[in-house]
């Protein structure tokens, strides 16, 4: 894209011009979507003239090669679905490859590469196996990162090898910010903020299909959260309808705890009141589970106007109304949860109070195990006991003569802010 007409494809002609002569080479162009947006869309500029004059031109030269001319072309983007569809036509870019995040075993691999340069006071197979478990939706740059992070951590506190508690404080303030513990907090806010964060961690603790808690904490972290939950998720490819109802019983249990337990609501729980609508409206209006919008799917169209909603008023008054009802059902369920644990909630409260952060070991403590078993191993599992345990299972051949792998979709690292 340049601010004089014409530039654009002259410089397309002279790069393709400057490959034929350098055959046999390799053309890449990155962020392809820049010049491969699909044409018509929007733009009431005359710069939209000039993008459209570079894409004719990258087609007419991607029409011109010989079967012997030695170029190959490349591209990359991150939004192929807004690409041209005759870039992606036979003879042009037809061949798409999909790089998603990593999964676990991806995790670990690349983890080996990046701690051989770090002194470690145990060997590289032993933190990668773990934090690759705690890591789940982190691309390799953000591997790279915790890495940096946790030497450095490790150098700041003047320690001569990096250990588990450099990473997990790496975690920590990648996913949720920097700490700020000379915040001045009230005591009253402090308060709020233990008893909102105790009923996420007993609601999560008492349904079945609610994530494994890590650590729970009231320090204050990055620009708005006074506190937070984190959680390991496991990588599922599918959601069902009850699992769903229990992730938004769980986002509603910092609400429910500050009603019951403290008899005021606050506004801590605006971000987990816009996570429960979006989710809520996604399985109403996309998934298809509600009886009464039926086998119907509306996902969000990021390029459209707001006016122009794929349905008539009616039906947007019924997914409304539905969304209303699932969120109180789910709401109502909770208050039950938390009235039937008050007392655990409240001691879960009083010791966030004294000692600020807590894992799962201390949750363990008070409430005692979970009721529900996992069929499978999971994430928090393979974080506490490394991969040595189930790599003996995974290792089995089974009937196909091939052996079972762990396919998995990345999530990122679910954080309830308060």
């Amino acid at each position: 894209m340049e601010m004089f007409v014409g530039v654009g494809p002259s410089r397309v002609r002279n790069l393709f011009q400057e490959a034929r002569q350098c055959a046999p080479s390799i053309v890449f162009i990155d962020e392809i979507d820049a010049i491969g947006r699909a044409r018509g869309r929007g733009g009431f500029s005359g710069s939209n003239d000039e993008r459209e004059s570079t894409l004719n031109q990258l087609l007419v030269e991607m029409d011109g090669f010989g079967t012997t001319s030695g170029v190959v072309v490349l591209a990359g983007t991150n939004r192929p679905d807004i690409l041209d569809k005759a870039l992606l036509r036979p003879g042009r870019f037809d061949r798409q490859i999909s790089i998603d995040k990593p999964d676990i075993r991806g995790r670990e691999q690349i983890f080996q590469i990046y701690l051989k340069k770090i002194k470690l006071d145990n060997k590289p197979s032993f933190y990668s196996q773990r934090l690759a478990a705690l890591t789940p939706g982190f691309a390799g740059a953000d591997i790279a990162n915790v890495c940096n992070e946790a030497a450095l951590i490790a150098a700041r506190r003047e320690g001569a090898q990096v250990t588990m508690e450099h990473f997990e404080a790496a975690i920590d303030r990648i996913i949720g910010g920097l700490e700020k513990k000379n915040k001045v907090i009230s005591k009253l806010e402090r308060r709020t903020v233990a008893y909102h964060e105790s009923g996420h961690a007993v609601a999560g603790w008492f349904l079945e299909h609610a994530e494994p808690l890590l650590k729970v904490t009231i320090v204050p972290r990055g620009t708005a959260a006074l506190g937070f939950a984190q959680y390991v998720p496991n990588e599922n490819l599918l959601m069902t309808k009850e699992q769903l109802f229990d992730m938004t019983c769980m986002t509603l249990g910092g609400r429910a705890a500050e009603q019951v337990l403290l008899g005021k609501i606050s506004t801590g729980a605006q971000n987990d009141l816009e996570k429960v609508t979006k989710m809520t409206y996604a399985q109403v209006a996309v998934y298809g589970f509600s009886e009464k919008v039926g086998l119907l799917s509306f996902p969000p169209r990021e390029d459209a106007f707001e006016m122009s909603k794929p349905y008539s008023s009616k039906t947007g008054a019924i997914i409304d109304g539905e969304v209303r009802e699932w969120v109180a059902k789910a709401y109502k369920h909770t208050v039950q949860l938390i009235e039937e644990h008050r007392e655990q909630v409240a001691q879960i409260a009083e010791l966030l109070l004294e000692k600020e952060v807590l894992h799962q070991d201390d949750l363990l403590r008070v409430l005692g195990e979970r009721p529900f078993k996992p069929a499978e191993m999971t994430n928090y599992e393979r974080f506490k006991l490394g991969f040595e345990e189930e790599g003996d299972k995974e290792g089995q051949p089974v009937e196909d003569g091939s052996t079972e792998n762990d396919e998995s979709s990345p999530l990122g690292p679910v954080v309830v802010p308060t």
